[in-house]
């Protein structure tokens, strides 16, 4: 696939169709690092650490806190 570098207002910019986006795993309004080395341009995307409210959501709201969590067996030399 190819594109060009267009003029966008005062600056310059490449547009990427949405599969490519896709393919990346990039979402609208994601904020990008740009990084360049050796003359390749590179887009990464931030790790964005969720809020707690994100992480209730993700288990429905349940974060069930309280109360034993099973770990498994032991492993190494745990004592239980």
């Amino acid at each position: 696939m190819q594109t060009q570098v267009k003029k966008w207002g005062n600056s310059q910019g490449v547009r990427l169709p949405k599969e490519v986006l896709e393919m990346a795993g990039f979402s609208l309004n994601d904020v990008l690092s740009v990084n360049v080395s050796n003359g390749v341009i590179m887009l990464t995307r931030e790790f964005k650490h969720k809020t707690l409210e994100e992480r209730a959501a993700a288990f429905g709201g349940e974060l069930n806190l309280d109360g034993e969590y099973d770990w498994g067996e032991p492993l190494g030399r745990e004592v239980w």
